[in-house]
């Protein structure tokens, strides 16, 4: 598989549910459409985030279209890990999402110490098969051995995000680890989600630096599972 163009899906935008976020789902679809995008990922923020949204929002999501216009919309979260295993979304109610990105948040209740309690409660939460991308693993705050990682998404089919913000205005520091981790997953083979984490409509489909960084570190253009509508949706199991 050859790189053709630019990444067709966006697994990681946030609308004004999140309570620190400034768009809502019609001007991100018009702006994933105006960037040529087939498909986002609507992934508020779990409800263990302060200021995030009721556990009612995700509930909700019956109400979203399938599609807006001519993009693909998918009902999803970014769910708090809180400890080995524990999300702050049961899994009935992930089994209701077409996409569960799982990460570490400060202030939501997380009580792990060092970088062997945070490898750990990343491994347990990748082995839950409801759970598609780990988001933002370079966070500095949050340690994790990148080696163990890579190899456990290589073994049960977890994307690990990289994550475009974190080249830039969020999570100071990460751009190293970021690399560091994209290096493992080209190694090993892991499958890697590319997200803008976007917070504005403006941000939407701003994967650039991401995909620049897979790209140079050896990942694969078929290891990258969003990178046409057709491959996000065989990632996920859903149909078009």
């Amino acid at each position: 598989m050859s790189l053709t163009g630019t990444p067709e899906a966006d697994l990681h935008t946030h609308t004004i549910a999140s309570g620190h976020a400034y768009s809502t789902i019609n001007e991100i679809a018009a702006e994933a459409a105006r960037r040529q995008l087939r498909l986002v990922g609507m992934t508020d923020h779990g409800p263990a985030l302060p200021g995030g949204p009721h556990l009612y929002h995700f509930k909700a999501l019956r109400f979203i279209p399938k599609h807006i216009g001519e993009v693909r919309i998918l009902p999803g979260v970014e769910a708090n890990i809180l400890g080995e295993g524990k999300l702050d979304l049961e899994d009935q109610q992930l089994a209701q999402l077409d996409l569960v990105l799982a990460g570490f948040h400060p202030g939501c209740g997380y009580v792990g110490q060092g970088q062997g309690d945070n490898t750990r409660a990343v491994m347990t939460i990748m082995n839950n098969p409801q759970v598609n991308v780990l988001c933002h693993p370079g966070n500095p705050e949050f340690p994790l051995d990148y080696q163990a990682i890579a190899r456990h998404a290589a073994a049960t089919g977890t994307a690990l995000e990289i994550n475009n913000s974190s080249f830039g205005m969020s999570r100071a520091g990460s751009a190293d680890n970021c690399r560091s981790l994209a290096g493992y997953c080209a190694r090993y083979g892991a499958p890697v989600a590319l997200g803008s984490d976007a917070h504005i409509a403006q941000g939407v489909g701003q994967l650039d630096q991401a995909l620049s960084e897979a790209l140079q570190a050896g990942i694969q253009p078929e290891q990258i599972v969003n990178l046409t509508l057709k491959s996000t949706l065989a990632f996920l199991g859903l149909e078009e």
